[in-house]
């Protein structure tokens, strides 16, 4: 089979702590997959090991067929591997249009010309408001990014990665901090991306994950105890006992 991202054997120490360990894994193109486990399981880690934010200490990462262990993060998102993280970074004083618009730039080396005018942007505005409008964020293209509501500014961020033309998309904890009530839109729009998008997440909201993810990795003390489809996962007494909890899916 082939995949979009895997591992073969990813590990990751700090002396003598282990965070993560012998981690072989598969994600498949198009994939909606899931990473959960307790905290401290070392799921941001393994996601940092994937984009090179923190260097391997054993084992290797493939995006598609090439071996990238060893490239730095810029060279990983060249290659179409991009991540957003649990906090968000962006542009508080921009436009939601004009920041997109800034990331098309920066892709296509023309970050330098962004400022001269918008004609010599233009190719980069229209696909910025293309990327806007799968994310259900035109009609807020104009809004400066400090005064949206903070389950759009997740989505924004989102833009800002897809901004990069992935072809694999880490997502960790997209819906951290985002009021219960807007989390399901926002992975709505998240699991409606288009399926040349493999999509990888962190996520601690079981109702999300189980309605979301077509597949579920559970990490515990940084290793793989369990993989399998949403329902496989809630039957399984070693996620229950170590994650869900009986109560949950008596």
């Amino acid at each position: 089979m082939s995949y979009a991202l895997r591992t073969e054997n990813l590990g990751k120490s700090f002396g003598e702590l282990r965070a993560n360990s012998n981690i072989t894994l598969g994600f498949e193109p198009g994939a909606r997959h899931a990473l959960i486990g307790p905290n401290g399981a070392g799921k941001t880690t393994f996601i940092n090991l994937l984009t090179g934010y923190l260097p391997a200490s054993a084992g290797d990462v493939y995006l598609g067929e090439e071996k990238v262990t060893a490239l730095p993060q810029h060279a990983r998102v060249k290659r179409g591997m991009t991540r957003t993280f649990q906090i968000n970074t962006l542009f508080p004083g921009l436009t939601v249009l004009e920041s997109v618009a800034l990331a098309c730039c920066e892709r296509d080396d023309k970050g330098w010309v962004w400022w001269r005018s918008a004609s010599s942007s233009r190719q980069q505005i229209d696909e910025g408001r293309a990327i806007l409008a799968q994310l259900r964020l035109d009609r807020d293209e104009n809004v400066e990014t400090r005064n949206l509501p903070y389950g759009k500014q997740r989505l924004l961020e989102i833009a800002l990665a897809l901004a990069t033309r992935p072809r694999v998309l880490l997502l960790d904890e997209p819906a951290a901090g985002v009021p219960s009530a807007e989390s399901s839109d926002l992975f709505g729009v998240i699991s409606g991306l288009p399926r040349e998008v493999t999509i990888v997440f962190i996520e601690h909201d079981m109702n999300l994950v189980f309605r979301f993810a077509e597949k579920i990795t559970v990490l515990v003390a940084g290793s793989v105890l369990v993989e399998g489809t949403p329902e496989a996962i809630a039957r399984d007494p070693r996620v229950r006992e170590v994650y869900l909890g009986e109560a949950q899916h008596a």
